[in-house]
């Protein structure tokens, strides 16, 4: 499916074969790439971007970064368990979404791509350079890739409590797409940010038919997911290759809106003595979403990328 976004850049999805299915990806690209090779296979010289969306997110995040990318070929999927691609099997983990990624640049004829990752789609970022380095233009990060610092003790009830409204409705199903509208309008982080990219974002999230729509995300990819983010020994050995250098845009809010964010400065202290490749910027007056769903967010991560890709060994 293709339809404009741009006078310059088209949208459109499409579904690639990977472990035990199809692997849901959305594409941005300037409507000249929508002309392909002699033999059917995609442009690849257009620049290209793969961005990963976050834990309980899909493809449609990066509406507002792609918009801001003209001449480039953003490319995005639904990770395993999300959005149109939540009936895929697991495993999971980032190393089993890292190999889809690189199943994506496959299909699509595409040799290297800057990797770009949210949240959860950091690690995966992070995963991907680790497992195919010869794939990878360089990476950058936005709130996330980065292991959290363990609590003690940390159940799927707790994860589940910690993403607040956004794991609450996973357990939840609703009779219509403005009943799901509503339960976002009032989410902490939006409350003051909703926009149309919001929007978009949200009605693509559910699945199923009224009365009982229900959001994409699998919970047992969710939950599988965790250990990964906290640390895991093949994720430590990932971050500590992380290419230099490597922005990684921080947002001073978190999740509920509230400081000090995902990353504590203590935390940001602790990994930017780890990894001298690092370099941290604060993004002002955002949030763990917002640093997406708002203009000046976006504005920040699409300059992050277009500054990487100027540095980039070709």
């Amino acid at each position: 499916m293709a339809c404009p976004m741009s006078a310059a850049q088209m949208y459109r999805t499409v579904d690639v074969p990977v472990r035990g299915g199809n692997l849901r990806v959305g594409i941005w690209e300037p409507a000249a790439a929508q002309v392909k090779n002699a033999d059917g296979t995609e442009n690849a010289d257009i620049p290209t971007i793969v961005a990963i969306h976050g834990v309980t997110a899909s493809h449609r995040c990066w509406d507002l970064v792609a918009q801001r990318l003209p001449g480039f070929r953003v490319i995005a999927p639904d990770l395993r368990g999300r959005g149109r691609s939540n009936n895929l099997p697991g495993p999971f983990g980032m190393a089993k979404h890292a190999d889809d990624m690189a199943d994506v640049l496959d299909f699509l004829a595409v040799p290297k791509a800057l990797v770009l990752g949210h949240s959860m789609g950091g690690y995966v970022a992070v995963m991907f350079a680790h497992r195919h380095s010869g794939r990878t233009a360089a990476v950058v990060l936005v709130d996330g890739g980065l292991p959290l610092e363990m609590p003690e003790e940390m159940t799927p009830e707790m994860l589940i409590a910690a993403l607040g409204p956004a794991g609450e409705r996973l357990k939840m199903t609703f009779p219509d797409h403005e009943a799901y509208r509503q339960f976002w309008r009032v989410h902490p982080a939006l409350v003051d940010a909703w926009n149309q990219a919001v929007i978009d974002y949200v009605d693509y999230d559910l699945v199923g038919n009224p009365p009982e729509l229900r959001p994409s995300t699998s919970v047992a990819a969710m939950i599988a997911d965790t250990p990964d983010q906290y640390g895991s020994a093949p994720m430590l050995n990932a971050v500590a290759e992380l290419p230099s250098p490597t922005i990684l845009l921080r947002s001073p809010r978190g999740f509920f809106n509230d400081e000090p964010g995902l990353y504590p400065p203590e935390r940001i202290r602790y990994w930017q003595e780890s990894l001298p490749a690092l370099d941290v910027r604060d993004v002002a007056d955002v949030n763990h979403y917002t640093i997406l769903f708002s203009d000046q967010g976006a504005a920040a991560v699409s300059g992050a990328v277009l500054e990487t890709l100027q540095r980039a060994p070709g």
